[in-house]
């Protein structure tokens, strides 16, 4: 096959653009949500762009802006059969100059690598924070703190809240949609009356995903984590933690996780200042 960068358009895409790229996702195994794709298209209508030859999607990623102080680069991936011709080095390079123009001046741009990448990220500007490992559990009865209970739509403000202490950035229009996808369960933590910690599992393409785990310490992220297993009885339940948190380390370690993947949180410009002890799982590779 002969390959001139030329001849590829780069296009905003459309809402089945994203499902396309979204279902590229399950087919390389990163084992999406069915309704992901909805979820991720609500948060930002502007945020994907790809490359596409004679009208066809060859290739694509996210470009999330979150309120212009902070984005996201995800879901990046080429057709198996144009791999190899240098698209993905330019489109991934268009993305991130097209994502600091969507940002305000020295807004922080976040991205997930897998290992064979992160070289080529690093000549991109990006530096590592912290590696990320995936571990699959079984879903289980078991009891359940009290003070665990299902997330209402009262809630939402305080969850917001605590969701930007965690992240040291404010995603409310993702969190609203992700709340409430369909196939998952949404847990918090209380303690007289104040959140402590919360969760979300979502049905995907094979068993469940958790994410994210948020909690003050170690104890309420395993009640929430105890909750995520009860609702999956049986089935593989999947958690990307930051192996910076120690606790986490020790939450896969009791329940006997078997490890499955890693990558590495990027960032090209400053850290955000992450309350990393309350981060026991991340949200998603997606979109942070």
């Amino acid at each position: 096959m002969e390959i001139s960068l030329e001849q590829f358009e780069l296009k905003k895409l459309n809402r089945q653009g994203l499902k396309i790229l979204v279902d590229w996702a399950r087919k390389e195994g990163w084992n999406p949500g069915e309704n992901d794709f909805d979820a991720f298209w609500k948060t930002d209508p502007n945020g994907y762009y790809g490359f596409y030859l004679e009208d066809k999607l060859i290739a694509g990623g996210a470009v999330i802006s979150y309120n212009q102080v902070f984005g996201f680069m995800g879901l990046f991936i080429v057709r198996p059969e144009f791999r190899g011709f240098g698209i993905g080095k330019k489109l991934w390079y268009l993305r991130r100059e097209l994502l600091l123009k969507r940002l305000k001046k020295g807004a922080t741009i976040g991205m997930d690598g897998v290992v064979a990448m992160q070289g080529f990220y690093e000549k991109g500007g990006f530096k590592i924070a912290y590696r990320e490992e995936r571990f699959e559990g079984i879903g289980q009865e078991t009891t359940v703190n009290q003070a665990v209970s299902k997330i209402e739509t009262e809630d939402f403000e305080k969850l917001a809240n605590y969701d930007r202490t965690c992240l040291g950035y404010e995603r409310k229009e993702f969190l609203k949609n992700w709340i409430t996808i369909p196939n998952s369960k949404c847990f918090k933590f209380t303690n007289r009356d104040k959140l402590e910690g919360y969760t979300v599992i979502r049905k995907v393409d094979s068993g469940f995903k958790i994410g994210p785990l948020f909690a003050n310490n170690y104890e309420v992220a395993e009640e929430l984590y105890k909750a995520c297993l009860n609702s999956a009885v049986g089935k593989s339940v999947y958690l990307d933690i930051p192996v910076v948190n120690e606790g986490a380390v020790s939450l896969m370690e009791k329940y006997k996780t078997k490890y499955t993947f890693e990558c590495a949180r990027m960032y090209y410009g400053d850290f955000p200042k992450m309350a990393m002890d309350k981060v026991f799982g991340i949200t998603t590779f997606e979109l942070g």
